[in-house]
C-alpha cells in the first residue's frame, strides 16, 4: 500500500486526492495520536491552523478543524500565515498539534497538509505512520456535551506575534539596502514585506496580491526570472524570492544572477564561522547541494554533514549534532536558534544582516564559493520505486559516473510530492553535464 505522507506531509490535488473528508478524517486521527501521552491538567489539547491563500484551502482548514474538534481539541485557526510563521506559533501560543495546509511551491489546483508536534517540530516518519494507522481506527463517534473540541476563527494577533519574533531575530540595522521581494502571491504576501521594512529595507514588492488563485503563478522561487528581471529595473541592490509558503528563500545579486541556496549557505555559514557561532564548524546539506558548497567549505575548514532531500531530515541531522545551520540547494535554510524549520523571510533578513556587516554586495559575498554546473532534469514516470530497481538505469549510472571521473557526480531520486524521478548531473562543463543528464533521462522515462 502506498504510504499517505510524502517527504513533507500529505499532497496532492484538492478535492480530488486531498478531499475535505480525507482532511476531516486526518484531523481527528491526528488529534488522537499527537494528544495521547499529553499531560493532565486544566487546559484542554489546543490544535493551530495556518493557511497558505490558494483557494481549497479554505475548505480543507475547515474540515481539518472539524476532525480535531470531534476528538475533543479546541481549534485556533490562524488564517494564512507562512510555514515557519505556523511552526513558531504552534510554539508561542503553546498548543500541542500545529497543521500547517499548503502545497508549498506547488501549482494551485494542489493542497497539501503538514503536521507539526508540541513546540512547532515536524513529525518523525513513525509518527506519521501511526496517524496513518489510526485513521483506520477511528469511532464514527467522540466526545459529546463540554468535551467537544471548540473552534476559534482567526487569531487576531498571529501576524503581529510571528513579526515580533523575526524583528528580534535579526536586530541589524538594514537601512541603506534596496530589496525587491517577490512574495508569489502567496503567504508571504503581507509579511515578508513588512519584516523587511521593519529592519529599515527599503523594500519594492511584487507579486504580493493574492486573490486565491494565483499563488505561485509565474512568480515566487520557481520563477527567478520575474525577480532578475526586476532587480535590475528597480535599480536595487538585491532581491529575495520566495515560494508559497515561505519557507523558502533564493536570491538575486543586483546584476540580476541568481544565489541559490547553496550560496546562501556559503555566505551564512562563513559569517557565522567569523563570530565563533557555527557549532563544530559543521554545516548540513543535503545529497542535492552543488559539489562546489563542498569545496568551498573545504577550504574554510567547514565539515559538511549529508542528508537526504527534505528539510526533515536536514533538522534531524542539525538535532542530532546540535548544529548551528542547515538546508537545501531550493532555498530551505533552517537556524536552529531562531526556527524549527526552514524560513525563507528569517533566511532574507539574515542575508541582507551579512550585507549590512561587511559592507559587501551580495555578488561579492556569493563569490565564496564556485557553483559548478548542476543540470535537472524531472522525468514524469508513473512508477517511481520501480526506477532504481531497473537493470538498465543501474548500467547507464555506472557509465555516467565513469564518464565523469572526479570532476563531476550523478544523483537520481524520487520527488517525495509529485510522480516525477529527478536526474542530477553536475560536470566541469554545463555541455557535458546536459549531455550525460539528457541520456539518463532518456533510459528512466523509457522504464
Amino acid at each position: 500500500m502506498t504510504r499517505l505522507f510524502g517527504t513533507d506531509g500529505v499532497r496532492g490535488l484538492a478535492n480530488e486526492a486531498l478531499t475535505a473528508p480525507l482532511a476531516m478524517k486526518l484531523g481527528a486521527a491526528a488529534a488522537t495520536v499527537l494528544t495521547r501521552d499529553r499531560a493532565s491538567g486544566r487546559r484542554r489539547p489546543m490544535a493551530l491552523i495556518g493557511r497558505d491563500p490558494r483557494v481549497s484551502g479554505e475548505m480543507l482548514a475547515a474540515a481539518m478543524a472539524a476532525g480535531m474538534a470531534s476528538k475533543g481539541v479546541d481549534v485556533l485557526r490562524v488564517g494564512v500565515i507562512p510555514t515557519p510563521g505556523l511552526a513558531f506559533l504552534t510554539d508561542d501560543y503553546g498548543a500541542d498539534i500545529g497543521v500547517m495546509i499548503s502545497a508549498s511551491h506547488n501549482p494551485m489546483p494542489d493542497n497539501g497538509i503538514k503536521f507539526f508536534s508540541a513546540g512547532g517540530k515536524k513529525l518523525p516518519d513513525d509518527l506519521e505512520d501511526e496517524i496513518e494507522s489510526a485513521m483506520h481506527e477511528l469511532s464514527e463517534t467522540g466526545p459529546t456535551g463540554t468535551a467537544i473540541g471548540r473552534v476559534i476563527e482567526e487569531a487576531v494577533d498571529a501576524q503581529d506575534r510571528y513579526l515580533a519574533h523575526l524583528k528580534a531575530a535579526v536586530s541589524a540595522d538594514l537601512s541603506g539596502i534596496k530589496v525587491v521581494v517577490d512574495c508569489a502571491n502567496g503567504a508571504a504576501s503581507d509579511v515578508a514585506p513588512k519584516a523587511y521594512a521593519a529592519a529599515g529595507a527599503d523594500v519594492t514588492a511584487i507579486f504580493n496580491t493574492p486573490n486565491a488563485f494565483n499563488i505561485n503563478d509565474g512568480s515566487g522561487s520557481t520563477h527567478m526570472e520575474q525577480i532578475q528581471q526586476a532587480v535590475v529595473e528597480h535599480g536595487a541592490d538585491l532581491g529575495l524570492a520566495h515560494d508559497g509558503d515561505a519557507d523558502r528563500c533564493l536570491a538575486v545579486d543586483a546584476e540580476g544572477t541568481i544565489v541559490d541556496g547553496d550560496q546562501i549557505m556559503a555566505i551564512l555559514a562563513t559569517g557565522m564561522q567569523e563570530r565563533n557561532a557555527l557549532h563544530d564548524n559543521t554545516l548540513v546539506a543535503t545529497v542535492m547541494s552543488n559539489l562546489g558548497l563542498k569545496l568551498a567549505m573545504r577550504e574554510h575548514g567547514i565539515e559538511i554533514k549529508e542528508t537526504a532531500v527534505g528539510d526533515r531530515y536536514v533538522l534531524e541531522e542539525l538535532g542530532r549534532g546540535d548544529y548551528s545551520l542547515g538546508g537545501e540547494q531550493s532555498g530551505h535554510v533552517v537556524v536552529p536558534a531562531h526556527a524549527t524549520t526552514g524560513d525563507g523571510t528569517l533566511t532574507g533578513l539574515m542575508l541582507m544582516a551579512r550585507m549590512a556587516e561587511t559592507g559587501k554586495t551580495l555578488r561579492e559575498l556569493a563569490g565564496v564559493m564556485t557553483v559548478l554546473p548542476q543540470v535537472l532534469i524531472n522525468v514524469p514516470v508513473s512508477n517511481k520505486g520501480a526506477i532504481m530497481e531497473a537493470e538498465e538505469v543501474q548500467t547507464a549510472i555506472q557509465q555516467a559516473e565513469a564518464e565523469l571521473g572526479d570532476s563531476g557526480r550523478v544523483l537520481l531520486r524520487p520527488s517525495g510530492t509529485e510522480e516525477l524521478f529527478r536526474v542530477m548531473v553536475e560536470a566541469a562543463e554545463e555541455e557535458h553535464a546536459r549531455k550525460v543528464a539528457g541520456r539518463l533521462a532518456a533510459v528512466v522515462a523509457a522504464v
